[in-house]
């Protein structure tokens, strides 16, 4: 039988948290009188000093830094099993939000969307269109509850999804295209380069090789398609959404010593799989099913 209880533990760290007795009271919304009595409690229970009150401030004590990290994790298990319950009893979610790479194929996307809202059609979706670190930071704020990133987070619920080929690529008329020796990054450098930035806001990211002196940089992949097919530059681009643009010779596939094409890998994650609703579990199901079935 545990000795402490959930509640001595949450006045415990707003003890802390708010740095004495005063701010943890208003914070649990409790009296000083009982937010001073459960530390006491556990501090009996547990036959340890936590605190130490100097005036109106309480310092934790050796041993209370210690248990302070256990007691966090304690309480964060328990929030999110509070979390897990609130989300069973709820049922169905009434809108599922997720943030997708750019990169990621969107007939695939599209599908599996559509099969999900056929067993939940007043599903409210969503989305919110991503580049590199973009989709994590939405999901590390909780903005979304699925998100497709080619950066994983370990330590949450992270799944290989498929890859994404990409290939160096230039207007059929571009100068690059006139060399009769194959290219090589020297070559590159003298000729501007189209990028797509990182979306996200406190972070940024770079992927592959970026060593132009002349560069153009995009917040949308489409942009970068866009003006690569106006001749405004060259790019490394998807080959599945660029494969008509290649069938139709619009777009050439650069001569390259190497490096033509390079490999992306997409992940789908989430903060917590148990805490997902039924319609997000069935379009999770759905999305790697079809990703599957593609490769």
């Amino acid at each position: 039988m545990a000795k402490a209880t959930l509640e001595q533990w949450r006045m415990f760290k707003a003890v802390v948290d708010h740095g004495g007795f005063a701010g943890a009271s208003a914070a649990v919304h409790k009296s000083q009188s009982t937010v001073h009595h459960a530390v006491q409690k556990l501090e009996a229970a547990l036959q340890i000093k936590l605190l130490e009150v100097k005036g109106r401030k309480a310092f934790l004590t050796d041993s209370g830094k210690l248990i302070l990290r256990r007691a966090e994790f304690l309480i964060e298990e328990a929030t999110k099993i509070e979390s897990v319950a609130s989300t069973l009893s709820e049922g169905v979610e009434s809108t599922l939000k997720i943030a997708v790479d750019e990169v990621f194929p969107h007939a695939t996307l599209y599908q599996a969307l559509a099969k999900t809202s056929e067993l939940y059609p007043l599903l409210k979706i969503d989305l919110v269109e991503s580049v590199l670190t973009g989709a994590n930071e939405l999901l590390h704020n909780s903005v979304v509850d699925l998100a497709i990133s080619s950066i994983p987070i370990y330590g949450i619920s992270c799944s290989m999804l498929c890859d994404i080929e990409f290939i160096a690529v230039a207007h059929k008329d571009h100068v690059l295209h006139q060399h009769t020796e194959q290219l090589n990054f020297r070559d590159l450098k003298q000729h501007r380069q189209i990028v797509v930035r990182d979306s996200a806001t406190h972070t940024s990211h770079n992927e592959g090789w970026l060593g132009a002196d002349m560069r153009w940089t995009v917040s949308h992949l489409r942009n970068s398609i866009d003006m690569v097919s106006q001749n405004l530059g060259y790019a490394w681009l998807p080959k599945t959404q660029i494969a008509h643009l290649i069938e139709d010779k619009t777009l050439i596939a650069l001569n390259l010593d190497q490096g033509t094409t390079r490999t992306l890998n997409l992940y789908l994650m989430c903060n917590d799989n148990d805490r997902l609703g039924p319609a997000a579990q069935e379009f999770k199901k759905q999305l790697t099913a079809l990703t599957n079935l593609a490769s």
